[in-house]
């Protein structure tokens, strides 16, 4: 069945690589959904085999933290936290240091998608009050929420596929990142605030747009008690993955259940604000990628490739990998890619940071990007690849800097 596979795995990380096929009406998750579909219909993968090629703990874990924050964006969590940030009467550079700080902890918590998806209106809501540009602002937020999301196994969905599959502890990852991701939290203050030094507040033609009809965005009110549940439950979550033995999952999706048994939220609006794309996203590649490895192709390049003197497992030789990848395909389906040779002591947690820090390059590198530029144009705020990639390209170089050097110093530290 190679002579199918192979043809079926290309097409799928080309879809990856373009976000689309041409002429056809698919995205990335219905080119994954596809090829899957493609393998299970020629027998080149049968159903049992497919089923078991998911790996339910992550796709579990994934779902029960869009559960919860679901809860939250109802209960008026996010715009609550970014309304008050926003309001603190500090100049522009502290406001930049504070939205940089408040969203690197919501998405190391949260994951980075959401809380873009949540806080990218409220903050441009907030820029129009205070009469500021609101580019800088959002991109600090696109970059902080995915470097703040490489603080925790569950900051962002390629983390939580790392952290699942090669069964890292919690604790023991976060301590090996706290150091690169609080260093680049400060490096994106520091290209940013230069970039905008005599630019925070907007041009008469800035102003003149900011004065056009703008999308009527419905926040959620804020409700203090459904807001309490869904922080207590995450906060409960937090303490019983540093301690506890049991399945992260397991735990999680007891949380979900819990906030899903509400009086007030109905079921209905809590599961609309899953993202059922990324889930099928994850499932489709689960397929595609288990049907190449079961040809023996990947084993034997790998194999080919350390005769000519590279050992592709290497931390060295993954870091750079994780990088082209991440900006070629997106970083999800780079772990995916890379995670078959992940077997250096460091490598889950290298795996992690970089493909994260790495999504800051180009747009298309993370989903919290995409978001937060398609929130921005549909409010009339343009921007461009030119303009993230002035401050994204410079935050991506920077921090995968500090962060090899940060794993560089572990490595020889620690003798491996």
């Amino acid at each position: 069945m190679t002579q199918i596979i192979v043809p079926v795995f290309v097409i799928v990380y080309v879809g990856m690589f373009l976000g689309w096929l041409p002429r056809i009406q698919l995205d990335r998750t219905g080119v994954a959904l596809l090829g899957a579909i493609a393998l299970v219909a020629t027998r080149a993968v049968t159903i049992d085999s497919a089923g078991r090629a998911i790996d339910e703990e992550t796709i579990a874990l994934l779902f029960a933290f869009m559960v919860i924050s679901a809860q939250l964006r109802l209960g008026g969590f996010y715009t609550r936290v970014i309304q008050r940030v926003t309001a603190l009467p500090v100049s522009e550079r502290s406001l930049l240091g504070i939205v940089i700080c408040a969203t690197a902890v919501l998405a190391a918590v949260f994951t980075n998608d959401v809380v873009c998806l949540a806080a990218t209106p409220v903050l441009i809501q907030a820029c129009d009050r205070r009469g500021l540009d609101p580019v800088p602002f959002l991109l600090a937020l696109a970059c902080a929420a995915n470097i703040g999301s490489a603080w925790t196994l569950i900051g962002n969905p390629q983390n939580i596929l790392i952290g699942e599959s090669l069964d890292l502890s919690f604790g023991g990852y976060s301590l090996l990142a706290t150091v690169p991701v609080i260093a680049g939290l400060a490096v994106v203050w520091l290209v940013i605030v230069p970039q905008y030094r005599s630019r925070w507040t907007r041009s008469d033609t800035d102003r003149r747009l900011s004065e056009a009809p703008r999308p009527t965005v419905r926040l959620p009110a804020w409700n203090p008690w459904q807001a309490t549940k869904g922080i207590t439950v995450t906060a409960l979550l937090f303490l019983a993955f540093l301690v506890a033995p049991w399945p992260r999952a397991a735990l999680a999706l007891g949380g979900a259940a819990l906030l899903l048994t509400s009086r007030r939220f109905h079921s209905r609006d809590m599961l609309g604000l899953v993202d059922w794309q990324l889930l099928v996203l994850f499932a489709g590649l689960f397929v595609v990628n288990h049907a190449l490895q079961a040809t023996g192709i990947p084993e034997r390049l790998v194999a080919e490739v350390a005769s000519r003197g590279l050992d592709l497992t290497h931390p060295a030789a993954l870091f750079a990998q994780t990088v082209v990848l991440s900006n070629a395909v997106s970083n999800v389906p780079a772990v995916m890619l890379l995670l078959p040779l992940a077997d250096h002591p460091l490598a889950g947690p290298l795996l992690a940071v970089v493909s994260t820090f790495a999504g800051n390059l180009l747009i298309v590198g993370s989903i919290a990007n995409v978001i937060v530029v398609d929130i921005a144009a549909a409010h009339g705020i343009v921007i461009d690849w030119r303009t993230h990639a002035r401050t994204g390209a410079v935050v991506a170089g920077i921090t995968l800097v500090v962060a090899g050097a940060a794993f560089w110093i572990v490595a020889r530290a620690s003798g491996l």
